[in-house]
Parts: C-alpha cells; sequence; structure tokens
C-alpha cells in the first residue's frame, strides 16, 4: 500500500468532519456523483445530499465529533466516531469510498435512541 495515498485519504476524511463542525457542509469534499447510505435509505449525487441538508439544517448542523477509531487505505476508510450536540449523543461506524480528493459513497451504520430499538 503507497503510504501517502493513505495519508491523503486520512485527510480527506478529517477534512469531511471538519466542514461539518464549522458547519460549512456545502464545501464537503464529495463527487458529483456522491451517494449516501444510512438506515433512513439511500441518497444519489451531491445536489441531492446538500438539498436534504439544507431543509434540514437544525438536524445536521451543530455537532461536535470524537473520533474513537479510525482504518485508513488508499481509496476508503472506516470511522468509528460519536456526534454530539447539546443532550443528543449519537455512536457511528461509516465506510467512506474515495475517488481522487474527494468522497465518493459513504454508508453510515448507526442507530437513534427510540427507534427500531430491541428491547431487553
Amino acid at each position: 500500500m503507497d503510504a501517502n495515498k493513505m495519508e491523503d485519504t486520512e485527510k480527506l476524511i478529517a477534512k469531511w468532519f471538519e466542514s461539518w463542525e464549522t458547519g460549512n457542509y456545502k464545501d464537503i469534499p464529495v463527487t458529483d456523483d456522491f451517494k449516501h447510505t444510512s438506515p433512513y435509505g439511500t441518497i444519489a449525487g451531491k445536489d441531492a445530499y446538500l438539498a436534504l441538508v439544507a431543509a434540514n439544517e437544525n438536524k445536521f448542523l451543530g455537532h461536535t465529533f470524537k473520533i474513537h477509531d479510525a482504518l485508513y487505505g488508499e481509496t476508503t476508510a472506516c470511522v468509528r466516531y460519536t456526534g454530539k450536540r447539546g443532550d443528543f449523543s449519537l455512536d457511528v461506524s461509516e465506510w467512506y469510498k474515495t475517488d481522487g480528493n474527494r468522497i465518493r459513497e459513504i454508508i453510515s451504520y448507526y442507530n437513534i435512541e427510540g427507534e427500531g430499538e430491541i428491547q431487553l
């Protein structure tokens, strides 16, 4: 594996998180054909993704992130983190697929408390 490419992937993912923490989501480093898959479904296309965020800024913005674990490859990454905003906390694991200096795809795994929980 190319250590420089792995470092580039790490910097790209750091820029993704920085864009969200600063509220500068319109500058997220994604491709035009970006795809985001979460427990809510798949959003295809950068424009569709940004439109969804713009319509729901109150849910997307204002978070801080604590990275717990991360693995970086030449064109992929996996990050486990906690996002917090006020009393709200969300544990997330995400797979990233990159294309040059942009993120092409994210697959997110998380559960929002009270939604589809298994009661023990």
